[in-house]
């Protein structure tokens, strides 16, 4: 398996990362000074406290995704390792940050780091369980699950639109997605739901079953790879 991987990204979007959760502390010891030593300030200890802890929430998301090891990528890198020549894993290249081309397909990946129990119910996913430590980082910096067949159609949508300034619209194959849980304490319940969901253990299986249905043809994967190189 070939892996392509945007570092210029990686490595602007980690010292982002450094410098807000920097910038954050500052702003945040500056509040706190206002707020014993100039007490009739209140309005600017306030407005410092609330940027501040804004801040220190972006810094945690930057340096989550991009600075704490082993990354996002790194993790479905270790997932997949094993598969065909064919087959190319693009990180953070198209418009989509993870994406796989092979035989098996032309597949969003769109990994999630959450603990305890994933389920599709009633249309929609919800995450429940994890104890004191998931409900403390879902408030200080880790992403919630959110929506991810809305986040995932998006990424659809973005690189469908991609593909078709370098290809026929009616020669795009068909573009899936799939949900990859990547921390070992997770449990998935989505027997249900439109997208398939799977543990990253499961990930490298599932894509050789796809790859034995040759969904793409050699001269599509080359065409596909092409329009990842052609950026701009």
């Amino acid at each position: 398996m070939k892996i392509v991987r945007n570092e210029t990204l990686i490595k602007r979007n980690h010292r982002i990362g450094q410098w807000m959760s920097l910038a954050a502390l500052t702003v945040l010891g500056v509040g706190m000074y206002i707020s014993f030593k100039r007490p009739e300030w209140f309005g600017y200890s306030l407005a410092a406290l609330v940027i501040g802890f804004t801040m220190t929430q972006v810094g945690m998301y930057f340096s989550s995704r991009w600075g704490r090891s082993p990354r996002p990528d790194e993790q479905l890198d270790a997932a997949l390792k094993g598969l065909p020549g064919d087959t190319t894993l693009y990180h953070y290249v198209a418009p989509a940050p993870h994406v796989l081309v092979g035989p098996g397909g032309l597949w969003v990946l769109q990994p999630y780091h959450q603990r305890g129990r994933v389920r599709y119910t009633r249309h929609r996913w919800r995450l429940s369980g994890g104890g004191f430590l998931q409900a403390y980082l879902s408030i200080f910096g880790q992403e919630g699950l959110g929506r991810p067949d809305l986040d995932m159609a998006n990424q659809i949508q973005a690189l469908r639109k991609h593909l078709a300034r370098y290809m026929d619209e009616t020669q795009i194959p068909d573009i899936r997605g799939a949900l990859i849980f990547t921390h070992a304490q997770v449990e998935i319940d989505a027997r249900e739901a439109p997208l398939p969901a799977m543990k990253a253990r499961q990930l490298k299986d599932f894509m050789r079953q796809k790859a034995r249905e040759r969904v793409l043809s050699s001269d599509m994967i080359e065409k596909i790879n092409s329009a990842f190189s052609r950026q701009g």
